[in-house]
């Protein structure tokens, strides 16, 4: 049976949500600030909502649909975010997201989480490929696709609607062998 993993990194551990984390995902992802930069991230966010996207968590990754997991930091055991791969195992490919909580920016969270989960998509579900894709009007989460060493590949014009304006996304992407090379 797949059990969904636990990564060790440096200051962080990406692991498993539990319904515990219901209340701060809320609080975190509440924050007007983290709708507006984020694709599907509504506001407000109601009450219920949270549990609702964690109970998914062990289904989506039994059925290689999606990783989802908690961003906390190793020392002090709060919750700083969230990070996952959706997977599409035909093509190979997974799409890498995530939010951190606003009071957390600036520290480097992101880009260590985000390169945390890279090596496993590559290593342990063996993707050959993975792409990510932020809002126009937040280009501080296209510097860390750059720190992961993902290729921008393109910009789609006005191709989403969020909170009742358009918007466009700019897309990124990695394929293993240049992550094996970047490594090496």
């Amino acid at each position: 049976m797949k059990k969904l993993p636990t990564i060790q990194l440096e200051r962080l551990i990406l692991r498993p949500f539990s319904l515990d984390d219901a209340k701060v995902v809320q609080e975190l992802a509440g924050d007007k600030y983290i709708a507006e930069m984020t694709l599907y991230i509504p506001h407000p966010y109601e009450d219920g909502i949270a549990e609702q996207w964690i109970e998914t968590h062990i289904d989506n990754f039994k059925e290689d649909r999606s990783l989802e997991l908690a961003i906390v930091h190793k020392e002090e055991k709060y919750l700083i975010g969230a990070i996952s791969i959706g997977c599409n195992k035909k093509f190979g490919h997974g799409e890498l997201a995530y939010w951190i909580g606003r009071k957390y920016k600036n520290n480097g969270y992101c880009t260590e989480a985000a390169k945390g989960i890279v090596k496993y998509a590559f290593e342990e579900m063996k993707l050959n490929r993975i792409f990510a894709r932020h809002l126009g009007k937040n280009p501080a989460s296209g510097k860390i696709m750059i720190k992961l060493g993902m290729k921008y590949e393109g910009l789609l014009r006005q191709h989403v609607r969020k909170l009742d304006q358009y918007e466009d996304l700019v897309y990124y992407g990695l394929l293993k062998d240049e992550y094996i090379s970047e490594i090496n």
